[in-house]
């Protein structure tokens, strides 16, 4: 089996030196994937077990593990070797929407160049010159001035100080336009897991509901919020378990999050769970303007194209390059078409979705602002979960057996331990 990716990143945060509660409260896993999966990792990227008094087990894993597992599986090569070719192919896909947007609108006008040339031939050259003379080119400098390559850095000169800067290039930016940047909340369920877990700790492992309410969603309805039965996940997660207060208030204590490898500082995490806004795109207000201008230059030229390739006689005649815009023009108008309507149906969504978060959030601070103004009975709660809060920390000093050392080796260190001890409580016993 494969080692699982996110413990072994929790192992490096870690210093790989990690309880199982460690790792659930890191990689917000749950108890028993945090286990197996240790145990599978520490198999096979050699690392080593040590056992307290209490029975506690501490995974000690080799700084070079990564390097170990790279040269036992296969698989791992591969993925890292995909990794890298799938990013360069996606940035290719990226780029290739705004290329192509630069070379629909290059062949549109070309074509759009080429066919009225054609017809202003058959006039008689009075009309050609009165023609010229007039501006039906005029708009090929503005064009090429909007495509130079100094166009996007003179344009941010000038609005320097009024707009967010980007650190996208041009087509990296048409991209963002019409797709966007992602989920920003791809990961909220393990962040969700994460914050919980951390309040666990930062409470000694026990905690009651009110306080673990403003990271979920979904609680249900009244009476299953009275009896609290959206713990259950939690519990079954982190192995909790309630215990019932003489006044008959639940409250949930967590012993493998009270196991820690190393004496850790209270976590800092917001009040609630927070769910990040989608935005548009992360590109410049600039960049947007620029890519909705010729989005819609695009489109438009797309329309004129059609109506002059309307008498199929002139593509014809002329042949070559307008010849084959005519073969793929439905393409180009098809692209010109959702170049514009996708951002628009992508903007009025992103409304609606923004609406819903914005309401989960209203919803998790409310619960959240219960516990900054406690009353009598949850403040009676709090004080009974307290007594079943505690901290266990797991050092060498606790050890009775580690994997590290052969156990002959360990038994006679262990005896030389408890002689020490014995003689120093026969010292104390004489100088009392």
């Amino acid at each position: 089996m494969t080692p699982n990716p996110t413990i072994m990143q929790a192992v490096e945060q870690l210093g790989y030196r990690v309880t199982v509660g460690d790792v659930a409260t890191q990689a917000g896993l749950n108890i028993a994937q945090a286990g197996q999966g240790l145990l599978a990792l520490a198999s096979d990227a050699g690392g080593h077990l040590q056992v307290a008094e209490s029975g506690d087990i501490v995974y000690l894993f080799p700084k070079n593990f990564r390097a170990v597992l790279r040269n036992k599986y296969l698989q791992l090569r591969l993925q890292e070797w995909w990794q890298k070719i799938w990013g360069a192919l996606f940035y290719l896909v990226r780029i290739s929407f705004g290329i192509f947007l630069i070379v629909s609108i290059v062949l549109i006008i070309i074509s759009i160049f080429l066919i009225q040339s054609s017809l202003n031939s058959d006039r008689d050259s009075n009309n050609r010159s009165s023609y010229s003379g007039g501006g039906g080119f005029f708009f090929f400098p503005d064009l090429f001035w909007y495509l130079s390559p100094n166009y996007h850095t003179e344009y941010q000169q000038r609005r320097r100080g009024r707009n967010q800067s980007s650190n996208l290039n041009f087509f990296e930016a048409v991209f963002s336009f019409l797709f966007g940047d992602g989920n920003p909340n791809a990961n909220l369920e393990e962040r969700r897991w994460q914050e919980i877990a951390a309040v666990i700790r930062n409470h000694h492992g026990a905690v009651v509901a009110e306080q673990i309410a403003p990271y979920l969603d979904n609680l249900g309805e009244t009476y299953q919020q009275e009896y609290e039965d959206y713990m259950l996940p939690v519990l079954i997660r982190f192995n909790g378990q309630p215990e019932v207060s003489p006044e008959g208030q639940i409250v949930y204590y967590f012993p493998e999050l009270q196991v820690r490898a190393s004496k850790n500082y209270r976590q800092s995490i917001p009040v609630y769970l927070e769910e990040s806004l989608w935005r548009f795109s992360a590109a410049s207000s600039g960049q947007i303007m620029l890519s909705a201008g010729l989005g819609i230059l695009n489109f438009v030229g797309a329309l004129v194209l059609g109506s002059l390739l309307r008498d199929g006689t002139v593509a014809a005649q002329l042949g070559g390059l307008v010849a084959f815009v005519q073969s793929i023009y439905w393409l180009l108008l098809a692209y010109g078409t959702g170049f514009l309507a996708l951002p628009l149906l992508r903007y009025f969504w992103i409304q609606w979705r923004n609406r819903q978060i914005s309401a989960r959030n209203r919803d998790r601070l409310s619960r959240a602002r219960l516990l900054t103004d406690v009353d009598a009975s949850l403040q009676q709660k709090i004080d009974y979960a307290r007594q079943f809060a505690a901290d266990k920390v797991i050092g060498k000093e606790d050890l009775v057996y580690s994997s590290e050392t052969d156990l002959l080796e360990q038994e006679f260190e262990r005896s030389a331990q408890i002689d020490a001890e014995w003689q120093r409580r026969l010292d104390d016993t004489k100088s009392s």
